[in-house]
């Protein structure tokens, strides 16, 4: 069975507790390959085997008014070469980056108190 791309509008208002609410719902469903949520206009992008009608029913249940705008093939994404090279031209760390350990000793009797 091939992923597919599903669009939904729901009745949520661009709060993070909305947003949550429509993740935790959805997260509860096996098949799903990637979930975004766009509040300002209102709708959930899923792509993934999923039913579209289980989808919109465990929605419902959260009392977000799923109603079901498309189901289609997921776009292809071309890979961007542009941001592989700047990847590769940029160095691991720089030096403010740099893991330095720090040792001191708090306590009188000798004990070494160490910080990464």
């Amino acid at each position: 069975m091939d992923a597919k791309k599903i669009v939904l509008r729901l009745n949520i208002i661009n709060c993070l507790k909305c947003k949550m609410e429509v993740l935790k719902a959805v997260a509860k469903l096996e098949g799903i390959n990637e979930v975004s949520v766009d509040g300002n206009k209102g709708e959930l992008t899923v792509i993934g085997n999923v039913d579209p009608v289980l989808l919109t029913k465990q929605l419902r249940k959260k009392k977000k008014g799923a109603v079901i705008i498309s189901v289609g093939p997921p776009k292809k994404e071309t890979p961007k070469k542009e941001a592989q090279k700047l990847c590769e031209s940029l160095p691991s760390y720089c030096k403010q980056c740099q893991l330095v350990a720090v040792g001191f000793s708090p306590y009188d009797d000798g004990q070494l108190c160490s910080i990464l």
